[in-house]
């Protein structure tokens, strides 16, 4: 119930302060909302806002869904081994520290969010601490030390903006040409409205269809993203270290990370097709290593 109401609450918010933000662009500028060019813009503040939006808010929002406690001060020799593991990571992949954080859950993983490779956030799970030999949370930890370095955070969002912009575009031109067609039909049949409702209907839809061919090419990318952090933590920790830890998740539990958080975790959640994994197979990121 928690994150749903974060979820809602942070929604609404994006929401309202774009479309301020769109009101004052189309004001200020005289841009026609009707035009092509305004429903571009439309699109795009949509597309690229809520994504730009959601990244500046990961770290907050990690935060409060998973009720990860940061470690300011280590109080135990776990905490104190945790932090000096990634300050060291940091250093050695040319980053700033990032902020270290527990959270309380079962299952193995760990994610990496935030704004910048310098304004970024590490947290892992308890069921992670206990359930790993210490050179294998080391390897996580370089894993999501890894997303960080390699800015993957920015490029899924700048990915996630383009995708966006495209589907609400494209969604809302094929609508129009629908919802035209079908006013002309009325016309000729002599009613003086029609369409209204199939426009709105047909947006839905087609933003549902265009969303799912959409997400085929950001989890392609994310599935690429997710060897080369592999790779990163291998060059840090080495080979076999990884690839211990990757063999010790084939005994995880699901993953309970929604959203970016998941996307940047150690663990996925399953899917009927790999086509819309944000993880590849775990056999594959092994043999990928095994073969390095």
């Amino acid at each position: 119930m928690k994150r749903i109401v974060l979820f809602l609450i942070t929604n609404l918010a994006v929401l309202l302060v774009l479309s301020v933000v769109l009101s004052v662009i189309f004001s200020v500028f005289g841009i026609d909302n009707r035009s092509m060019g305004g429903l571009l813009i439309f699109a795009a503040v949509f597309g690229f806002g809520g994504a730009f939006i959601s990244l500046m808010m990961s770290k907050w929002v990690a935060k409060k869904s998973t009720g990860a406690v940061v470690i300011n001060a280590p109080q135990n020799a776990t905490e104190h081994w945790l932090f000096n593991t990634v300050q060291h990571q940091a250093k050695q992949a040319g980053i700033g520290m990032p902020e270290v954080a527990i959270y309380d859950s079962p299952e193995m993983n760990a994610f990496a969010t935030g704004m910048s490779k310098n304004n970024a956030l590490v947290a892992v799970s308890t069921g992670l601490l206990h359930g790993m030999s210490q050179d294998e949370v080391e390897a996580v930890l370089a894993h999501e030390v890894s997303h960080i370095a390699n800015g993957d955070m920015v490029t899924m969002t700048l990915i996630q903006g383009v995708v966006n912009t495209f589907v609400i575009f494209f969604a809302r031109v094929v609508a129009g040409i629908i919802d035209n067609a079908l006013r002309s039909n009325d016309e000729e049949e002599g009613q003086s409205e029609g369409g209204g409702l199939a426009y709105f209907v047909t947006v839905f839809i087609l933003e549902i269809i265009f969303g799912i061919l959409a997400s085929i090419i950001v989890m392609w990318f994310s599935r690429q993203r997710e060897f080369r952090a592999d790779a990163g933590a291998a060059k840090l920790v080495g080979a076999n270290a990884m690839v211990a830890a990757l063999k010790r998740l084939q005994s995880n539990q699901e993953s309970q990370l929604q959203g970016s958080m998941m996307a940047f975790g150690i663990a996925s959640k399953p899917a009927r097709s790999e086509l819309f994994l944000s993880h590849p197979p775990l056999e594959k990121r092994i043999a990928a290593l095994q073969a390095r």
